[in-house]
Order: C-alpha cells, then structure tokens, then sequence
C-alpha cells in the first residue's frame, strides 16, 4: 500500500494494448486509429483516477538575538486566519546558548519550544520533531490527524563556524514522508558581513554536500522531492548606499533594491542557487532594528580605539526558499514520424501523468514579514504555502483503541491491528496522552508492546497495562503507536475517557495529594 509503483510508457502503454488488442478489436481499430484511442483510454484512466489532497505549510524563519520570547505569538502565526495551516515550521536563529542554560534547554526544552508547543497544543497542533545546534533550532508541528502519516523522520546538522568546528553557524534540518512525499527542511545561519557573499554560498554548498539520511528513498538533501531553505542568509544589498535604500524603504519601492540583493545576484551564478525558487521581496528588509522599535539602527556602533564606526544597512537576512526536485525529460523514442506536433503533445503530457502517479506541485500563496515583533534586531519573515499532492497512503500503520472502562481501580487493556506490514521492534511502545498533549514526550504512561502482550492473533493484539500506571484524577485521553524503527507514531486512537478512581475519592485524596504525574493532568 505505502510502496510507490513506477509505470513506464511502454508497461503501461502494452498493457492497454493487450486489453484492448483482441482479434475482434484488430478488425475495428486498425493503425493509428487503434494507438489515438489507446492513448485516449490511458489518459482517460488517469485523469478518472486523479484525486488532489491540498495542504496548508506555514513557515516561519526568526533571528531572535539571544531574546528571550514575546508573550504571544498568536499574531505571528496568524491564528486567527480562516485558513488554517496543516503544518507550522519554525527555524530560529542565536536562541541564547549560555553553557548552563544550554544544558538546561537540552534536558526541559527551551524557552522558545515551550511557547510555540503551548500555543499550538489547545489548537490540535503537536510537536513532530525538532531539532537544536547551539543557536539554531527547528520546530515542526503538525495537526493531530496527519502525525500517522508523518514517517521516516531524520534530523542532522552541519557547524559552519570556526571553520567548522563550532555550531554558531550552520545549518539544522529535519527531513521526512508526508504522506509518502519526501520533504526536508534546512534552516541555516551563514556567515556575516557584507564582504562575505561567497562564503556564504560556499556555507550553503558545504552543508548541501555534507547532510546524509539513512535509507534509499533520499540520502542527501536534494534528493528529496521538495526542499524548503530558510534562514538567516545574511545577505546584503551591495552598492546602494544608506539614503538610498532608506528612501526606498519609505516609499516602499523596494524593487529598485533587488538587483543590488547579494542573493538575487549570487542566484545568477551559481547553478545550485538557481534550483531554488523564491517569491518577490514585497516588504521592507528584516534587518537591522533598533529594539522594540520599527526604526532602523541608528545607534552609532563602536569601532577599534573607540572610534565610531558605521550603522548597519538596512538587509534582506531572513529568507525563505524552496526546490521541486526535476523530473527527468520524456524519452524521444516515444515520437513517430507521422506525429504532428499536437500529437507529440498529447503523448508528451500522457507520459508525465504516467510516470508521476504521486505528483506534488507547491503553490506559495505570502511571503511578508511581521514588524510588530521588536524583541530582536530582526522581524520575523513568514512564507505560506499550499503543499498540492496525491497521498501515496491513507491508511495508518496501527489501529488501536481502549477496551472498556478505564480508570486506577483496575488494570486495562489496549486493543490494537496491524493494518500493513511495517517493522515492529521489541522497542515499540505505547503511550497514554492526555487530549491536547504537545508533544511525543508528553504522556502521562507507556507500556511496551511486547513484553506486555497477553493475547495475540494474526489480526489483533492485545496489551496490559497496570492499573498503577493510570492516572486517578482521570480525563479525556487518547493511545498512541509509536514505531522505534520508523521513528514516529503510526497509530492514534480515538478519545475516551479515563474515569476518576472510585478508591480514592472514598480515600479522600485531593489533587494536591497524588503524585507528581497526577498533578501535571490534574493542573
């Protein structure tokens, strides 16, 4: 079911004509009569069988500048927008690193993770997979209804600075199935300063060259089908000087700036640049503020014996890229001499259905900025995009449900089905999450699903788990699969309800009496 199958013109096309090809049907459809038909009925079949899922991806890249977070972030990521996004990706840059607080990050979360899992939580968003260097962290978060379809994540990083042995720069990224479309996802801080263009494009490369996956479907990033980068580039606008640009900027005719954007202009040189599609820079650069201010730096920076240097100009830092993965052109042995150009058309266009039986086209729907945000010398950039695809599988791995009542009185039992083969370990475990958990971390218990089965067939699978490790206040909840070799969850339950214990509310016992995991559900 999940396997992508490759059909060529020929296999495809032989096949029609063994359907179609009987003696009675050679006497009715001679010669090119007989091909224009089948070409219709292979065209036919596929545009029958076309059906087009539409996915909302909204991406947010921020060079925060060691701030610690706003109050709210609900304006950033436009919550309260009709059009609600399927997937939220955030990439922030120079999140503060201190030793000790670094650590601390490392083992509770960030200050940052905590505030984008505590906004999007309540909304049916969970935290998929993250990644951290030093300064650079990447979050994807996706609704609740598409986690079981989110298989094969990998995350890797790549340091940059000091010549590649400190993780100031680089780049992070999290790559992914969606649905079986591979996609990845690179957030990179590259090298400062306006005389630094080159590096920077060597930083890119360098990084491109280096991140590796385990598996065949995409070992290295450009093998995936869509590519996302974003960042802070740090590139510059050259030339201009700061009147000009600043007079650009207010009477927002930011046009007259993009052939003097180092990227715009880099992008014309170097061949892996050109791969990378972006929109119109329609909103003033991102970079340099003056803090909790939308005005442009104007403090009069310190240079070598104390003497003043020169203010920051004005910069598009923060960008957003993305690359659709080529597809190779259509062989020329497919063309007869007798086809008129229409023909050739048509064959052409039957050909790229044929072999695209999964195609994804990426659609972006704004690209803009958020100055409303002044904890940094940065605004925050945002790029949405619809993800237009067709669902290489729709069924998840595992369904699972609770079986009967549950609650701290007695122990329970977790029913669950295999719906395909996939590769179960001794390390598959199950996990009880309370309704609006944030993220693969937060349940409230586990079991292990083989070393607590009690009862098994060749369809269904039974699960103990203790009564001990059920919570006594109760709530609503739900159960999850999660796959130690695909590295995800691949089943979600329905929500039921976890009665409150009986035994202790005759015992009296309060809220402040049960144990730490109680509290946490009971809070």
């Amino acid at each position: 079911m999940g396997c992508v199958q490759i059909v060529t013109y020929a296999a495809y096309l032989g096949t029609i004509l063994r359907q179609e090809d009987t003696p009675q049907k050679r006497q009715e459809k001679p010669g090119v009569k007989m091909e224009q038909e089948t070409l219709s009925c292979a065209l036919s079949s596929v545009s029958l069988d076309r059906k087009i899922d539409t996915f909302r991806l909204y991406i947010v890249t921020w060079n925060v500048a060691t701030a610690e977070p706003p109050d709210d972030v609900a304006s950033l990521l436009q919550l309260n927008s009709s059009k609600k996004a399927d997937l939220y990706v955030i990439g922030l840059q120079e999140v503060r690193a201190a030793p000790l607080k670094f650590m601390t990050d490392l083992a509770f979360d960030d200050s940052w993770s905590h505030l984008f899992m505590n906004t999007l939580a309540p909304l049916g968003y969970i935290k998929v997979s993250s990644i951290r260097m030093q300064g650079l962290l990447l979050l994807f978060f996706s609704k609740i209804e598409h986690v079981p379809f989110i298989r094969d994540i990998q995350v890797t990083y790549t340091r940059t600075g000091i010549y590649g042995y400190w993780g100031n720069k680089g780049g992070v990224t999290i790559r992914l199935s969606f649905y079986g479309h591979m996609l990845c996802f690179l957030n990179c801080h590259l090298a400062a300063h306006m005389k630094y263009a080159s590096e920077r494009v060597d930083e890119f490369e360098y990084i491109l060259d280096s991140q590796t996956f385990q598996g065949k479907k995409a070992s290295s990033i450009l093998d995936h089908k869509v590519v996302f980068w974003f960042g802070d580039l740090n590139f510059r606008i050259e030339d201009h000087g700061m009147h000009f640009i600043r007079n650009c900027i207010t009477s927002k005719n930011f046009n007259l700036m993009w052939s003097k954007d180092q990227l715009t202009v880099m992008k014309k040189k170097v061949p892996k640049l050109q791969q990378f599609e972006e929109g119109p820079l329609d909103f003033q650069p991102t970079y340099k503020f003056d803090l909790n201010s939308d005005n442009y730096d104007s403090r009069v920076q310190k240079a070598w014996f104390g003497l003043n240097g020169k203010k920051r100009k004005p910069a598009w830092c923060d960008r957003i890229l993305w690359r659709v993965k080529p597809r190779p052109p259509p062989p020329e042995d497919i063309f007869e001499e007798g086809d008129d150009d229409a023909a050739k058309e048509k064959k052409k266009n039957l050909l790229e259905d044929l072999m695209e039986k999964y195609p994804l086209k990426v659609v972006q729907d704004s690209y803009t900025s958020s100055m409303e945000y002044g904890v940094s010398d940065h605004k925050p950039v945002i790029g949405m995009f619809r993800l237009e695809l067709r669902k290489m599988y729709d069924i998840p791995l595992v369904r699972l449900h609770a079986e009967g009542d549950w609650s701290a009185d007695l122990d329970a039992m977790v029913i669950y089905s295999p719906l395909q083969p996939f590769p179960s370990s001794a390390w598959d475990w199950i996990g009880l999450y309370k309704v609006g958990f944030r993220s693969i971390s937060d349940y409230i218990t586990y079991t292990w699903v083989k070393d607590d089965q009690v009862a098994f067939n060749d369809e269904v699978v039974q699960v103990y788990v203790s009564k001990e490790e059920i919570p006594v206040v109760g709530g609503e909840c739900v159960l999850c699969y999660y796959s130690s070799n695909l590295q995800c969850i691949v089943g979600i339950s329905e929500p039921f309800k976890v009665h409150e214990s009986r035994a202790a509310i005759e015992e009296g016992l309060l809220p402040e009496n049960i144990n730490g995991l109680d509290q946490a559900i009971a809070n």
